[in-house]
């Protein structure tokens, strides 16, 4: 069985507020994801495996450190 941790971390990215809303284009006009607000300071973006990792990698492009 999988670990829910793990397959948590493989479905979303939580990123700064400032950060996404400095992107050009916008990651959801990227890759097929939804951004949630999650507070006054984070998103959550939430996908599919696949596409939490090609968003990974588009932020990664613009310089925004994903863990």
């Amino acid at each position: 069985m999988s670990d829910p941790s793990r397959l948590r971390d493989s479905t979303q990215i939580v990123v700064r507020r400032e950060t996404l809303n400095e992107l050009e284009p916008p990651i959801d006009e990227e890759c097929t994801v939804t951004v949630f607000e999650e507070s006054e300071d984070y998103y959550r973006i939430i996908g599919s495996p696949v596409e939490i990792k090609q968003a990974g990698e588009y932020l990664a492009r613009r310089g925004v450190s994903v863990p």
